[in-house]
């Protein structure tokens, strides 16, 4: 996956925006407000990109396991989190399933009202 590819899928779904919240390099995506993918933009430039995606807990111990390329959330919560190394042994199109699991977690946390407003 390249970055345009990734950018492009996180922005597709319902209700997100982009932010640089942290710095000029680590792009967040946020549905209500919150976060649901992190990405350093000079990790893609230097062939190496991952990505910090929200996991329910026991999926996120399960993909660890599974994967080389999952590892608990670098900087974030190690049981809410995992970081996920780009074009390794997660296929692209698992990836799109991570990335949604993790809109989809976030998404399901937000007020009914603001869940409404989103999908409107």
């Amino acid at each position: 996956m390249n970055l345009e590819d990734f950018y492009e899928y996180c922005l597709s779904k319902k209700g997100v925006t982009e932010h640089f919240p942290f710095d000029q390099d680590t792009l967040v995506f946020k549905v209500g407000g919150k976060m649901f993918a992190l990405s350093s933009l000079k990790q893609w430039e230097s062939g190496q990109p991952s990505v910090n995606l929200k996991c329910d807990p026991e999926v996120a111990v399960e993909w660890r396991l599974q994967f080389e390329a999952v590892e608990p959330g670098f900087h974030m919560n190690k049981k809410h989190w995992n970081t996920v190394a780009i074009n390794t042994d997660v296929s692209d199109s698992f990836l799109k399933e991570m990335i949604d699991h993790s809109y989809g977690l976030v998404f399901s946390s937000l007020t009914k009202n603001i869940q409404k407003e989103l999908l409107s």
